[in-house]
Order: structure tokens, then C-alpha cells, then sequence
């Protein structure tokens, strides 16, 4: 009893397997129906090729379909031309009249015979049996129509001269039957397209799958994973399609799709390697920059411990100062030191070129000045305190030129500067103008009372060049104003100088102190400049003898 019921339970596992097999293998052929019905190249196709043999199968079905009626019109006719022949070849002697009696007797219910007219050779209506016809013996005569037809009836001249006899008959068929044969006759082809059509459909269909669609599917796929591969920055991935080692054109793309993709793969290495070195270049130039900038901020220290940390002031004057440089170092500078008997020196120069090398200059210049002037004391010095002539601080200006003249004459560097000895207890400002902007002497009413130009050339361009020493007077309310050549040549965006021109309207305002003199030029440069890159560093000096 056991043994029986685990043979039908495991007779009822195998039923449910197959039957799960059966389920399966259903689903499997639907998924695959229903995706191939997804691909829209493949609908394009097949309904292409559906359409194409409907069409052609459509065009011969015309001709087809008329040589179908000739046959079965043929077909009653060959029938009723055997009985007419039949009766006139049994009756050769029959008058016009039993042979009209004879042919009536070919009305029958099977048979195709209508009716028809009975003519003599000369044309003449002899008798008519059964339904007569529409077809006249005239329409023979006169070249028209031999046979007339329409849906139920054919009317047809049957002519008795092959069988040597003087009748002529037309005959009246039934063509009732040829339109329901005409008509089963198109359903069958039109049934025998369909099947055709639907057969070569699918059958395209099933070989467009692997031969093109399958193909299509892979390349889009591994397009996809190219792309991403790319954007992700990824390494190659493998490409299914290329292993269909197709030979077509189909083949063609694949193997081109695959060789771009090496390109751009190529490309990008190449890219990521020059990346790479850019980069790699990039941080030498930044470290190499960061040193750069290291040093030259270290190098605008030092040139602002060269100038004036505050500026000097004495009992009775007024002095100030405005420097603005273009880089982090400078070739313009000035200077305010003490000197003896009450006097004090005041430069300002303008070193050619810019940057480093000018920076470098200045402070040389800076520093021979002060040492020729005799704040310090030198050995070169003692050669100009042997003549009472020579033992004059503005005397350090020869000393300065000659030094740099031939010491350094070889770099060609030389600086503009005015260097002015002011005695401080009656205004007296002895000075040399070493071809330097002209220093104006403003009026305590406002406007330039006195213009200070060059009295020689720029200092360090030749060794032993003159030059001359002037004198002048600041009364009490007066203003000396010193510039260097990047006020009056400070450009704005549209490249647009200050100009002297303007500078010198500027100047005939009346000013209450030094320091409100400064403030107003330079206000006035840096709102010409505005949002323009500094060419030039902007240096002014500033001295008012107070009343």
C-alpha cells in the first residue's frame, strides 16, 4: 500500500514538472515574441517585406484573375460550340426552320445555352430560339465587337464556315456561374498571398533576428559600455560583438567601432600622461612662483627699510611723502636725512627699467648719496674736502655718477634725480636736477611760482658729466612738490596718459599743508587709473615752509 502511493505521488511530481517544463518553454517563446516585437528595426523590416510581397502578389492577381474568366468563358463556349457543331453536322440537309427547332432543343437546365438568332450566310435573320441575344450578325460585318458580355449573360458569333455550312448563329450563354468561380478564385489567392506572405515574414523575421538584430543589440550594448568606460575613466572593457567575426558590412562597423574605441583610448592615455606632466610642471612652477614670491617679498622689505621708516620733520616745515610701487619692488625712491649747519637732504629719483634689477640700483644709489653727502664718513670723501669748493653735499652727486659710470657702466644702468639741500632756519634749497622731472614751487596763493628743472644729465650714464648746482628760496606758506615720471604717465583702461597738462591744473589750486598736496595728486592719479594695471611706481615728495 505504500509502495503504491509514493508511485503516484512521485507519477504526480513528474506531471507538475513536465507541466512547469511546458509553462516554462511558453514563457520563454512569449519573452522572445515580445522582444523581438520591442526591436523597432526588426518591425520596420519585416513590415516592409510584408507589404512588398502583398503588393506584388496584388499586381499579378489582376491578369490572374482575368485569364481565370477566359478560362471558364472558354470553357462554356467549347461546350456549346461541340453541341452546335453536333447538330449541324447530324442534320447537314436541315432547313433554316428545323435547324432553329433543332438548336432549341439545347435549351436544358444544365446546359449553358440561353438562346440565340439563326442567320443565313447572306445575312439574314432566319428564327430565334430561347432568350435572344444583344450580339446583331451586323456587329460582325461592321468590325466590332465578336463576343458581348456582361455579368450573367456572354453572347458570342459562332461563325459555320469550318463546318461548310451557310448559318451563322449567336449564341446566348449563362454566365452566372463564372462570377461565384471568379470570386472563390480570388479568395483562394487572395488566402494562398497570405499564407505566402505571412510565411516569408516570419521567416525573415526569425533570420533577421541573429543575422542583424542580435548583432545590433551587442554593438548598442558595448557602445553603452564604452561610453561609460570613458566617462568613468575605467579601464577597456571586453566587447561582445567583436567576437562575432562577421564578414559584412554589419563586420565593417564592429571592427570600426572597436578600432575608434582603441584610438580614444589611445588619445585619452596619452591625454592623462601629458595631464600627468602638466600637472608635475605645474607644481615646480608654483613652488619655483611660491620661492620667486618668497624672495621678492623679502627684497620689498628691504627696500622699505631703505626708504624712510617716518619722515623727518623740523621746527617751521612740513614734509610728506607718497610712494606707490607697480611690483613688489620698486626703482623709484626718496629720502629725507639731516645734514649739518641745520640743513637737511631731500631726493627723489627714478631708476631705469623696473623690477629687481632697478630695485637693486636704488638702493645703491639710496646709499651713495647719503655716504658721498657726508652723513657718513668715507675715504672716497676725503679727495673733496681738500678744496673748500669741493666740501659741498651736493658734490655727492659727481661722486655717485662716476661710481656707477665706472663700476658699472656695462649693465647701462642710471637713474633721474634731484637731490636738494635745504637750509632749514631761512629756507634756502641749494639743489641738482639730474635730469629728473622738473620740482615745482607752488605760491602760498595757489599756483606754480617756480619751476626747478634738469641742471644736468641722469646720474650713471658717463663718468665725469657736470652738473650744475642752482639755488632757490621756499618763502614761508611756500610748497615744493617733487614727482617721479609715473604720475604724469599713469594710464587708465583706454590707455589714456595723466599728462603734465593735467597735472599742472592741479596744481593751481591753493593747498593749506604738504600732506593735503599729496593727498590731492595722488587721489587724482589712482581715480584716472581705476581698474588699470599699474604700469609705473608713483612717487611724490612734499615740503611747505610753514608760516
Amino acid at each position: 500500500m505504500l509502495s503504491t502511493n509514493s508511485t503516484h505521488q512521485a507519477e504526480i511530481e513528474i506531471n507538475k514538472h513536465q507541466q512547469n517544463s511546458q509553462k516554462s518553454a511558453i514563457q520563454k517563446l512569449a519573452d522572445s515574441i515580445s522582444e523581438r516585437l520591442k526591436s523597432k528595426l526588426s518591425r520596420r523590416v519585416v513590415l516592409c517585406v510584408f507589404t512588398s510581397i502583398i503588393v506584388i502578389e496584388g499586381i499579378l492577381l489582376i491578369p490572374s484573375v482575368r485569364r481565370r474568366e477566359q478560362e471558364l468563358l472558354s470553357q462554356i463556349k467549347e461546350v456549346s460550340s461541340g453541341k452546335v457543331a453536333w447538330i449541324l453536322i447530324t442534320y447537314p440537309n436541315a432547313s433554316g426552320k428545323e435547324l432553329v427547332n433543332h438548336l432549341s432543343e439545347l435549351i436544358q437546365p444544365n446546359m449553358p445555352i440561353l438562346g440565340g438568332d439563326v442567320y443565313t450566310a447572306d445575312g439574314q435573320k432566319i428564327g430565334t430560339f430561347g432568350e435572344s441575344p444583344k450580339l446583331q450578325l451586323s456587329d460582325l460585318s461592321n468590325s466590332r465587337k465578336s463576343s458581348i458580355k456582361d455579368l450573367c449573360y456572354d453572347d458570342i458569333i459562332w461563325s459555320g464556315q469550318d463546318m461548310q455550312t451557310n448559318y451563322t448563329i449567336v449564341i446566348r450563354h449563362d454566365a452566372s456561374n463564372v462570377g461565384p468561380e471568379l470570386l472563390a478564385y480570388i479568395y483562394r489567392i487572395i488566402g494562398l498571398v497570405i499564407i505566402i506572405s505571412l510565411f516569408l515574414t516570419i521567416t525573415v523575421w526569425l533570420c533577421l533576428e541573429p543575422i542583424v538584430i542580435n548583432p545590433i543589440l551587442l554593438l548598442r550594448c558595448d557602445l553603452n559600455k564604452a561610453g561609460e568606460a570613458i566617462y568613468n575613466d575605467r579601464e577597456p572593457p571586453t566587447f561582445n560583438s567583436v567576437s562575432l567575426h562577421r564578414k559584412d558590412e554589419l563586420g565593417e562597423v564592429i571592427n570600426a567601432f572597436e578600432l575608434m574605441f582603441m584610438k580614444i583610448s589611445e588619445a585619452i592615455s596619452e591625454r592623462k600622461k601629458a595631464e600627468a606632466a602638466l600637472q608635475e610642471s605645474l607644481e615646480k612652477v608654483e613652488a619655483y612662483s611660491q620661492a620667486m614670491n618668497s624672495e621678492l617679498e623679502k627684497g620689498h622689505q628691504m627696500q622699505k627699510n631703505f626708504l624712510p621708516a617716518e619722515i623727518l620733520q623740523q621746527n617751521g616745515w612740513e614734509i610728506a611723502a607718497f610712494f606707490q610701487p607697480a611690483k613688489q619692488v620698486a626703482g623709484d625712491f626718496y629720502d629725507v636725512f639731516e645734514l649739518s649747519n641745520n640743513t637737511v637732504g631731500l631726493v627723489i629719483a627714478d631708476v631705469c627699467d623696473k623690477g629687481v634689477g632697478a630695485a637693486l640700483f636704488m638702493s645703491l644709489f639710496r646709499s651713495l648719496i647719503r655716504i658721498f653727502s657726508g652723513q657718513n664718513s668715507v675715504e672716497e670723501m676725503k679727495s673733496f674736502l681738500v678744496n673748500k669748493d669741493n666740501n659741498h653735499p651736493l658734490k655727492a652727486v659727481e661722486c655717485t655718477n662716476n661710481y656707477i659710470a665706472k663700476n658699472h657702466g656695462d649693465v647701462g644702468m642710471f637713474a633721474t634725480l634731484f637731490f636738494g639741500v635745504l637750509d632749514i632756519n631761512n629756507g634756502k634749497l641749494t639743489y641738482i636736477n639730474g635730469g629728473h622731472e622738473p620740482l615745482f614751487i607752488l605760491d602760498a596763493a595757489g599756483g606754480i611760482k617756480q619751476e626747478l628743472n634738469s641742471t644736468g644729465p641722469a646720474v650713471g650714464m658717463l663718468p665725469d658729466m657736470n652738473f650744475k648746482i642752482e639755488e632757490t628760496v621756499l618763502e614761508p606758506g611756500e610748497i615744493l612738490l617733487g614727482y617721479t615720471d609715473g604720475v604724469p604717465e599713469a594710464r587708465n583702461s583706454q590707455a589714456e596718459f595723466f599728462t603734465n597738462e593735467k597735472l599742472r591744473l592741479l596744481l593751481e589750486k591753493k593747498f593749506t599743508s604738504a600732506e593735503d598736496l599729496l593727498e590731492e595728486v595722488s587721489t587724482s592719479v589712482l581715480n584716472h587709473t581705476g581698474s588699470a594695471t599699474q604700469f609705473d611706481d608713483i612717487t611724490l615728495l612734499s615740503v611747505q615752509r610753514q608760516v
